[in-house]
């Protein structure tokens, strides 16, 4: 009789990770990570309870991996560190880019906890602290469109050949800044 093979809970939950990866966390279930694995769904249910329980575990994982991304980034302005990491995101990850920030699920943050951590920061920028956080709040906006619709270009590989990956981050900076300046402009223009 050949020996059992054991399936650790790190073994599942890489292996539910590498579905993610692939499909989104919407592609996890515990046949789909039994057939991964080779076995049956028993060692699944020995580790977790539900596959959510699994899943739950899968998108602490994204989400560490998400804070890996952005404490890589070392740009000197919020908005530069979050573009560049959400680029990042999208160009490692596209499946669950898709899934975690483009349509609806309970994994995300609500915008407002995101634009309230954002505009803390926001009013830490030497250069935005003359804003009030009203305009604080519509440039963290504009900005967040802009920075997600490329995400999702670059998720979904719609960017133009002839930009590799430097240039759709030197485009990301550049619109940024151009975005920042003209309400900049815009402001000094109302004050007069």
């Amino acid at each position: 009789m050949p020996p059992t093979t054991k399936y650790s809970r790190e073994t599942i939950i890489e292996a539910a990770f590498e579905i993610a990866k692939e499909e989104g966390l919407s592609g996890i279930s515990t046949r789909a990570v039994a057939k991964r694995l080779g076995c049956s769904v028993a060692p699944i249910y020995q580790n977790f309870a539900t596959v959510d329980d699994l899943i739950g575990v899968v998108i602490q994982r994204v989400f560490a991996m998400s804070d890996e991304l952005m404490a890589e980034q070392t740009g000197p302005h919020p908005f530069e560190n979050m573009g560049r990491a959400s680029l990042a995101f999208a160009r490692n990850y596209p499946a669950l880019f898709r899934e975690m920030a483009l349509e609806p699920n309970p994994y995300m943050a609500s915008y407002e906890q995101v634009e309230k951590a954002m505009l803390g920061l926001m009013a830490g920028d030497p250069e935005l602290t003359a804003f009030s956080e009203g305009e604080r709040r519509r440039l963290f906006l504009k900005m967040r469109i802009f920075q997600l619709g490329l995400s999702a270009m670059v998720a979904n590989d719609h960017m133009p050949s002839w930009m590799d990956e430097t240039a759709v981050e030197q485009m990301l900076l550049e619109t940024g800044e151009e975005i920042a300046v003209g309400m900049q402009a815009n402001r000094k223009d109302e004050l007069q």
